[in-house]
C-alpha cells in the first residue's frame, strides 16, 4: 500500500538522522539509544520521533537514555509527546515542538489549482525581496521556516512590487525534501501558502523526492492536508536537567 511505502521511507529517514543503528521496532513502543551526535534534535538535546505506532528517542548521555527508557515505560506513546505529562517524570528544562509530521506521494498529492502568478527562482537565488519577506515575519517565525536554508528554487508569489509567500524545500537524507513555507503576517488567511507549497511540492515529486511537512500551528497542519499530505508522526526535542558526567560516552 502506498501509506505502507510512506511509512517506512519516513522511518529510513529518522533513523539515519539518528546517527547511530537503531530501528522502528516493528511491535510498536520506543526504542532509546545513545547518540550524542544525532540530528533529531540540537546538540545535547534529546530527540523523541514517533513514524506509526513505533518511536525512536536518541539522548546524549547514557545517564540521559536511562531517563528516557524509564519515562517510556511510565508513559504512554501519546503521552511521551505530552509536555504536561513529561515535566511529571523527567526534569525538563527546555523544549521544542511538539510538531506533526506529514508526508506526501505522488498519487495522494492534491496540487492547487490557484496557480497563477507563481514564479520560480533559480536555486540559491536570495532576491532582497526575499529577504525582506523574512525581516518581515520576524526571526523566530522565518527560523522556523527554514526558508533561508533551502537547496531548491524558491517559489514565489507577488503583490505589486512585494513577495508576500514563499516555499520551497531543503533536501535532506533519504531523497527527503523538507518543506518550506512562509507568509507575510499581513497576507496570510488568503490561502498563498497552498498555492506557493503546492508549487514546491510538484517539483520535488518531479524530481523523485518524498515531501515532508513539519507542523506546529494548527494553520500550517491544514494547508499540508488540503495538499494530501497525510499526518504519520510527530517530533519533539527535550533539554533535561540533572546532565550527567558521563555525557558523550
Amino acid at each position: 500500500m502506498a501509506d505502507d511505502l510512506l511509512l517506512a521511507r519516513a522511518r529510513e529517514l529518522w533513523a539515519e538522522l539518528a546517527g547511530t543503528p537503531v530501528d522502528f521496532r516493528p511491535s510498536g513502543g520506543v526504542n532509546v539509544v545513545v547518540a550524542p551526535g544525532a540530528r533529531l534534535c540540537p546538540p545535547s538535546w534529546t530527540g523523541v520521533v514517533r513514524i506509526g505506532d513505533a518511536a525512536i528517542v536518541t539522548a546524549p548521555s547514557v545517564r540521559t537514555a536511562g531517563m528516557m527508557d524509564d519515562a517510556a515505560r511510565r508513559l504512554s506513546l501519546e503521552e511521551l509527546f505530552e509536555v504536561a505529562r513529561l515535566r511529571v517524570v523527567l526534569p525538563v528544562l527546555d523544549v521544542l515542538g511538539p510538531a506533526a509530521l506529514f508526508y506526501v506521494g505522488r498519487d495522494g498529492f492534491l496540487p492547487a489549482h490557484e496557480v497563477t502568478g507563481v514564479k520560480q527562482l533559480p536555486v540559491g537565488h536570495v532576491t532582497d525581496d526575499l529577504a525582506e519577506l523574512l525581516a518581515l515575519a520576524g526571526e523566530e517565525e522565518a527560523g522556523e521556516s527554514g526558508l533561508a536554508d533551502i537547496s531548491s528554487p524558491a517559489f514565489t508569489l507577488r503583490r505589486g512590487d512585494e513577495v508576500v509567500a514563499a516555499a520551497g524545500y531543503q533536501s535532506w537524507p533519504r531523497s527527503v525534501a523538507h518543506l518550506s513555507v512562509l507568509v507575510a503576517p499581513h497576507y496570510r488567511g488568503r490561502h498563498l501558502a497552498r498555492t506557493v507549497a503546492s508549487a514546491a511540492v510538484a517539483h520535488a515529486l518531479d524530481v523523485g523526492l518524498l515531501p515532508q511537512w513539519r507542523a506546529r500551528p494548527y494553520p500550517s497542519q491544514r494547508v499540508a492536508a488540503a495538499l494530501g499530505f497525510q499526518e504519520l508522526g510527530a517530533q519533539l526535542s527535550v533539554r533535561l536537567g540533572n546532565a550527567p558526567a558521563d555525557q558523550g560516552r
